[in-house]
């Protein structure tokens, strides 16, 4: 079903139009309902289930209904926008062109709003929702009065979107086009309906590969973002990661300025970490521009840092400037976020971490940096994979991912979009069995409740638990900690 818009339409001509948003509970969704309801949009939405999302919507005055039959589109919508989890034939996506209506995707919505800001967009595979959390807070610091959508809670900024000035109100761009930072996702390259004037690309990996056929096509698909930057003369800028984001098949013949940062000393930003003390700084041609103590553990964070300082430094904020929003930022929800401890049957004391980490890269470099950063007694893993096909397809890397913990175990793996012939190809077993031959120490528990009474009976003091997974396994991490889950 091809997606159609009105003539005429615009972020400007948002006031009082009545949107319909399908699949509201997702991240970016959720976020970009409340960005649209926050410019003056009458919102409304559907989810299949109700979630702690869903229930912050409703807190925030936006309709949410949990019957997707097409009853619950008003008769006053103006425009259905759907997820890109929601399948042509869904029947809201029926109803709505059967009457008519004009129905845009998620990353339609966004490019729209981008048109009339000095858009920021944050595109890879890993860290998108961190260094946009981590650059909207250097910007709020600084009194840019940002706007942005993040698709993760962020208590620090304010939660996961905000309306800012459509005019830079201090520093050296005061009176430009005010700045909305926003996550850049290449899945069903959704990220080449966006309007990016800066940009960053973090890294390029195999993901998503139910709809890419292979990593060259995906790296095909972040060049095509890359091209939708403006010219250098327009003040386009891309920044994209020295090693690991393919530069050299992404760069050629774009018409932006094209500036790289990482480790390499060849990078133009050459970022240094001593993991010790999480010190971090960023040469440029030499010369040290900014250094800090990261209050995040592990290189990645250091790099998402990095990348978030060179932007705020790139849209006119100075590097001095930086040090303080740096050293203050708590973190985002669900990313390397110690939720609490629970006293062990032994007496003993065991600490909960929580994270959204569902591609074996994320996992590795995860375990990695909180062994080194909590040095626990037994570091314990609850992974609950992420679609089946993902699983499928990065099997044996998943399986090698957890060699930093202990124990790994596995819960039943969260249904996303793959097909009834996909979920019978794979289970968490074969997860589990592929860890076992590589001699870890792995079991399958399939309900959550078994999940949180193994742990309970079983930890021991100073062991450290770390739920992780893009789904609904988040829970046992809270239960376990005893905290209530944070709404968006």
């Amino acid at each position: 079903m091809p997606t159609k818009l009105p003539l005429g339409f615009s972020a400007d001509t948002l006031q009082n139009k009545s949107i319909h948003f399908v699949g509201i509970g997702g991240c970016g969704m959720s976020g970009l309902a409340l960005l649209i309801a926050r410019l003056g949009a009458n919102v409304q939405g559907t989810d299949s289930t109700e979630s702690e999302v869903t229930k912050s919507l409703l807190q925030e005055g936006i309709e949410v209904s949990y019957v997707q039959d097409g009853s619950a589109i008003s008769e006053n919508v103006d425009l259905v926008v759907h997820s890109a989890a929601i399948p042509p034939d869904h029947p809201e996506m029926n109803e709505s062109d059967e009457r008519n209506i004009p129905i845009i995707s998620y990353a339609q919505m966004l490019g729209i709003v981008q048109k009339e800001k000095t858009s920021v967009c944050v595109a890879g595979t890993h860290g998108k929702s961190t260094t946009v959390s981590i650059l909207s807070s250097i910007l709020l610091h600084a009194k840019f009065d940002p706007s942005f959508i993040v698709g993760a809670n962020c208590p620090q900024i304010g939660g996961s979107c905000r309306v800012g000035s459509n005019e830079i109100p201090a520093g050296v761009r005061i009176g430009q086009q005010g700045i909305l930072v926003s996550e850049s996702c290449e899945f069903n390259r959704s990220f080449h309906d966006h309007q990016p004037k800066v940009a960053l690309i973090n890294n390029i990996e195999e993901d998503h590969l139910d709809y890419y056929s292979s990593l060259d096509e995906i790296i095909e698909a972040f060049k095509g973002f890359a091209t939708k930057i403006p010219t250098a003369k327009n003040g386009g800028l891309l920044l994209i990661a020295h090693d690991g984001a393919h530069r050299n098949i992404v760069t050629p013949d774009l018409h932006c300025a094209v500036e790289t940062f990482g480790f390499h000393p060849e990078a133009d930003y050459q970022v240094v970490f001593d993991p010790s003390v999480r010190r971090v700084g960023i040469l440029r041609d030499g010369m040290w521009t900014i250094q800090w103590t990261n209050p995040m553990p592990g290189s990645h964070n250091a790099l998402n840092a990095s990348a978030a300082a060179i932007l705020a430094a790139n849209l006119g904020i100075d590097w001095e400037s930086l040090v303080e929003p740096l050293e203050q930022f708590n973190g985002v929800d669900r990313r390397l976020q110690r939720l609490g401890t629970f006293t062990c049957k032994d007496g003993g004391t065991a600490t909960v971490y929580d994270d959204y980490g569902h591609h074996p890269t994320e996992i590795e470099i995860t375990l990695r940096a909180l062994r080194a950063a909590e040095l626990p007694q037994r570091l314990l893993c609850v992974f609950q994979p992420h679609q089946h096909s993902r699983t499928r397809f990065l099997l044996n890397q998943f399986a090698q991912s957890f060699s930093s913990a202990d124990e790994v175990i596995v819960p039943h793996i969260y249904f996303v979009r793959d097909s009834i012939a996909e979920q019978q190809r794979i289970s968490a077993q074969d997860l589990v069995d592929k860890l076992v031959d590589l001699g870890a120490s792995a079991k399958h528990i399939n309900d959550f409740s078994d999940i949180e009474q193994h742990l309970q009976s079983t930890a021991r003091d100073g062991d450290l638990i770390v739920v992780m997974g893009a789904g609904p396994v988040t829970t046992i991490a809270h239960k376990l900690a005893g905290v209530s889950q944070v709404m968006l």
